[in-house]
């Protein structure tokens, strides 16, 4: 079914990687409630929305295109939804907000049904995507010295040099040097033993506790949220939430297509300009994001983690079948799920090692053409600045044609790059991100 040996993989390769993608992002179903807890929606509720919405859009990927991308609601997205959309909108309630969400992930599906979404991804140049891959790097490795606090935060140069003597920095640094003697070994799974080893070490020298116990029974204290299209559309044109509802469909389209075409370069499943199955692979997160809005979570998006399990080895959707089935499980053990994901030390090496695998991208970028060439250095050094990798993508589109016509190459430039660097400078001078 998943054409295990036309991938050169095997079932237990892909597991392992399934494992490795799973521990990495699983942190988001305790982040993305405390995130929109703060615009009132229920802890218990998003908890199980997020579990829901990612089960849904990771088995789509894995049943439908078979790529070992995992689905999930985007960080950022959820930020933007409770601080941007809520709390800066005083008459707009939380089951409003989601009904935004919800004509979003709606216009989303009907785009990846057209060839729409496939043909942005071959209108994409060349070099944008080999930035976009070194920028994603880039930015989950920054991701991941952040966390742990190798790296903190300076009030003239905005970063610096963490605390190296603090407990979650020697943590990380032990991690990291266990996985990079495993992977320098050529151990099957280093990424995924070096995030048991760090656990351990983390168990024993009292940074990992399990004081909630293991195991908690699931709820959906509200049930659903938004049932009916009809009132959703008609609560977007009451509230005037056009500017929502195009922001929400702007990023969740470039973080998702930026991130498959990374992972998907890293995996080797590109076929020159176009992705296979582009189609399916696009569904998985629309209709994710529609269903998602349904129990209360915003929007979702193909999540950069996925990388750790494609260096881990997945190259199907068995990677990517293992991590909606352990999401499923972890529904039973939020207590446990919460204790461990509360551990950045545990998985920010995978995070730090998959960057430095990414950047590898940068050396095809043809840096002795200015026009093509600052774009994505532009992309590159916006992600991990901005964290966000839709506005990365946002400049290099804008740079890129402008570059272009001053050198009097407009008519390499696709239609579609004109499009959306004027939907991008749009929204990037006039709409709250």
């Amino acid at each position: 079914m998943f054409k295990l040996s036309q991938y050169k993989t095997n079932t237990k390769t892909e597991i392992l990687a399934g494992l490795t993608t799973f521990l990495t992002m699983v942190y988001i179903v305790v982040v993305n409630p405390i995130i929109l807890s703060d615009a009132g929606v229920p802890f218990e509720q998003v908890f199980m929305a997020t579990i829901i919405a990612t089960i849904i859009g990771t088995l789509w990927m894995s049943l439908f295109a078979n790529y070992p991308i995992a689905i999930a609601p985007g960080m950022g997205l959820n930020a933007y939804f409770a601080y941007s959309v809520v709390g800066s909108h005083g008459n707009i309630s939380y089951e409003i907000a989601f009904s935004a969400v919800f004509v979003a992930g709606i216009i989303f599906i009907i785009l990846s049904l057209t060839p729409f979404r496939r043909k942005l991804i071959e209108a994409i140049p060349e070099n944008l995507k080999h930035g976009i891959t070194a920028g994603i790097g880039l930015f989950i490795a920054f991701i991941g010295l952040r966390l742990t606090g190798i790296i903190t935060d300076h009030p003239t140069n905005l970063v610096a040099l963490g605390d190296l003597h603090s407990p979650s920095a020697i943590l990380a640094l032990i991690g990291l040097a266990v996985t990079l003697i495993f992977m320098s070994l050529r151990i099957n799974g280093a990424l995924f033993f070096g995030m048991i080893v760090t656990g351990i070490v983390a168990y024993f020298t009292g940074q990992l506790k399990f004081d909630k116990g293991f195991v908690s029974m699931p709820s959906l204290p509200e049930g659903l949220i938004v049932i009916n299209p009809l009132t959703a559309i008609g609560d977007v044109i009451q509230y005037g939430l056009y500017a929502v509802v195009f922001s929400f469909l702007l990023v969740t389209i470039f973080d998702t297509t930026g991130t498959m075409i990374g992972v998907a370069q890293q995996a080797g499943l590109m076929k020159g300009n176009t992705m296979p199955r582009a189609r399916e692979a696009l569904l998985a997160d629309s209709v994710a994001t529609t269903v998602g809005a349904m129990f209360g979570t915003s929007p979702t998006s193909a999540y950069i983690e996925s990388s750790a399990g494609v260096a881990a080895g997945g190259r199907t959707g068995l990677t990517s079948l293992t991590v909606a089935v352990l999401f499923a499980i972890s529904a039973f053990f939020g207590p446990l799920v919460g204790a461990v994901s509360g551990i950045s030390a545990i998985t920010a090496p995978a995070l730090i090692i998959v960057g430095s695998l990414m950047m590898g991208s940068i050396a095809d970028i043809q840096w002795n053409e200015l026009d093509e060439a600052f774009p994505a250095f532009l992309i590159i050094l916006s992600m991990p600045l901005t964290s966000s990798i839709a506005t990365g993508i946002a400049l290099g589109f804008i740079s890129y044609p402008l570059l272009k016509i001053t050198r009097g190459k407009w008519r390499e430039v696709h239609p579609l790059v004109y499009l959306f660097a004027v939907l991008f400078f749009y929204q990037l001078a006039f709409l709250p991100h």
